[in-house]
C-alpha cells in the first residue's frame, strides 16, 4: 500500500476501522502534532502499535498545531502526514483541525486510546468515552531526551554565533 493511500478523511476512515473491528483486529488510536519526526516518536508509535492490531493515528492540522504551539508547526500537514504514513506500524493517518481529537475518538471508538506516559489517564482527551464503551486507556514509557522543541533549541544554539 502506498503511503499516500493510509492518509484518509474521518468519513474514508470509519468504514475500515469497522472492517477491521468485524475481523476482531484491536484498534489503537493515538494522535499529536509530530512536527518533525525523531526516534522518540517512533518509538512510541511502534510501542503503541503492539499493544493491537491496527494503529490510527490523528494529526493535529496546521491551523490546529499554531493554536496550540506558537510558531508552529515547522513542516507542513501533508508532509508530516506522508512521513507518518511511511511507517510501516502507522495503519491510518486522519487529520483534525479541532484542539483536541475528542470527535475523532468518538467516531472511532477505539479499542485502546494511547498516549505517553507523560500523560496521566486521567488527563487523556477521550478517556471516559473510551472506556464507558468498553476500552482501555494506556500509557506507553517515552525515551528520555527527544522532543521536538529540545531538537529546535539545538538547532538554533549551533546556528547563533
Amino acid at each position: 500500500m502506498w503511503s499516500k493511500d493510509k492518509i484518509l478523511t474521518l468519513e474514508a476512515l470509519l468504514p475500515v476501522v469497522a472492517g477491521w473491528k468485524a475481523e476482531q483486529q484491536r484498534v489503537v488510536f493515538t494522535n499529536g502534532c509530530f512536527d518533525l519526526l525523531h526516534l522518540g516518536h517512533v518509538d512510541y508509535l511502534e510501542k503503541a502499535r503492539h499493544l493491537g492490531h491496527r494503529l490510527v493515528v490523528g494529526l493535529n492540522t496546521d491551523a490546529s498545531v499554531s493554536c496550540l504551539k506558537p510558531g508552529r508547526p515547522l513542516q507542513d500537514e501533508v508532509s508530516r502526514a506522508r512521513v507518518l504514513a511511511s511507517l510501516l506500524f502507522v495503519d491510518a493517518v486522519v487529520l483534525f483541525n479541532e484542539q483536541t481529537p475528542l470527535t475523532l475518538i468518538e467516531a472511532v471508538l477505539p479499542d485502546i486510546l494511547v498516549k505517553g506516559d507523560d500523560y496521566a489517564i486521567s488527563g487523556i482527551v477521550g478517556h471516559e468515552v473510551v472506556l464507558q464503551n468498553g476500552g482501555q486507556v494506556l500509557t506507553v514509557p517515552l525515551v528520555a531526551g527527544y522532543s521536538t522543541t529540545r531538537i529546535v533549541e539545538r538547532i538554533q544554539a549551533h546556528l547563533t554565533p
